[in-house]
């Protein structure tokens, strides 16, 4: 497996970022909301995670009855295989454990399994009764010993390494699992996810894109100079990353309530953000741009261009999802016509959305369905 690539991946982007309780408690109990047993019964696999640091596996460890898991499995990589492991050093829950082999302990990643037994005797199923071995391999999740636990699960929930982010969803949705992923705003756009979006087979959990999230980060991380936010929240540091949301294929309720819309005329009249200017078409596509997602009209029946933070209003009963502007990635295949744009004096051939002979930003396209 490429664990250089992965812990070059990891150090290079800062990846080692740990999810904070409350952002795990808030997306699971929106699925439970719309479904009281959506675990009932069932295998969780939180890949990528590490007990000893992470809240992924304590959180559904505390939860496991209440839930009604079946079975809980984590799996973390070895901290050779990540550059950032310098800061690794065995807990007492492994030193302890007769399982423990210092040979073994920074080249090979670790299996966590939770089951209805309970091995500590105390009357309850939690973390204590928590089991682990060594995986064979550095646990990198698209080791063959790993996809195997993907097989073997229902539903896989983490905070993958962003700069593997393209992988791992094709990682998980190839084994047809239901997942909870966190990625970034700009995921949506990537060719291996965009798809499954409109396809109605991912959609965005209930974090909002401009809410950001704050991760703990290990205690050799180094913020950017112009960094202004938060650095510790109850004596752990922590950085703040914006733009962050959960990608899932779970059901919750807050993507079926449906946008309110005004018509052209009175957004054009009463939306401050549009300043009273009338809603403009693109040059190189038959859209409209619509510039703000509360600007959507409810009067309007073609295709719009809407920013891709509209999908954390996305109602599909409300609305259909054409296609996509990316930047010209994904401009072909809608038949988006190439224009020259001159930037700095110098020529490219844009298949972005443009107004008046001017690229810009990326774009959603929406069309508005008819229910009544």
């Amino acid at each position: 497996m490429a664990t250089d690539s992965l812990g070059a991946a990891k150090a290079a982007k800062n990846d080692e970022f740990y999810t904070q309780w409350p952002d795990i408690e808030r997306e699971m109990n929106a699925y439970l909301e719309y479904d009281p047993d959506v675990f009932r019964g069932k295998t969780v696999l939180l890949p990528c995670d590490d007990p000893e640091w992470s809240n992924f596996t304590k959180f559904f460890a505390l939860h496991f009855t209440e839930y009604g898991l079946k079975k809980l499995i984590s799996t973390s990589y070895a901290p050779d295989a990540n550059r950032n492991g310098a800061y690794y050093a065995p807990t007492l829950f492994e030193t302890e454990a007769p399982q423990f082999d210092p040979s073994r302990d920074m080249a090979n990643g670790k299996l966590f399994v939770l089951e209805a037994k309970d091995i500590s005797g105390d009357g309850k199923i939690n973390i204590d009764d928590l089991q682990w071995s060594y995986l064979k391999g550095d646990g990198d999740f698209r080791s063959p010993e790993v996809t195997a636990l993907r097989d073997e699960a229902d539903i896989i929930i983490t905070n993958p390494p962003f700069s593997l982010f393209r992988e791992f969803v094709v990682w998980a949705t190839d084994g047809g699992k239901k997942l909870s992923v966190i990625g970034n705003i700009n995921s949506i756009t990537y060719k291996e996810v965009f798809p499954l979006i409109q396809a109605n087979q991912l959609w965005l959990g209930v974090t909002h894109f401009n809410m950001g999230m704050y991760f703990r980060v290990p205690a050799g991380f180094v913020w950017a100079d112009t960094y202004k936010f938060e650095r510790e929240q109850g004596g752990v540091k922590v950085n703040r990353v914006p733009g962050v949301c959960w990608l899932t294929n779970i059901e919750h309720g807050r993507r079926h309530e449906p946008l309110q819309l005004m018509t052209m005329d009175d957004n054009v009249r009463f939306n401050k953000k549009l300043k009273g200017q009338p809603y403009q078409h693109y040059d190189n596509f038959d859209a409209m741009d619509v510039p703000y997602t509360d600007a959507v009209p409810s009067d309007y029946d073609g295709v719009m261009g809407v920013p891709i933070t509209f999908l954390d209003k996305y109602n599909p009963e409300q609305f259909e999802i054409v296609g996509s502007f990316n930047a010209g990635a994904h401009g072909d295949e809608i038949g988006a016509t190439k224009t020259e744009i001159v930037t700095n004096g110098k020529s490219l051939l844009w298949n972005g959305p443009v107004i008046d002979k001017q690229p810009q930003y990326k774009r959603i396209l929406i069309r508005r369905r008819h229910t009544e």
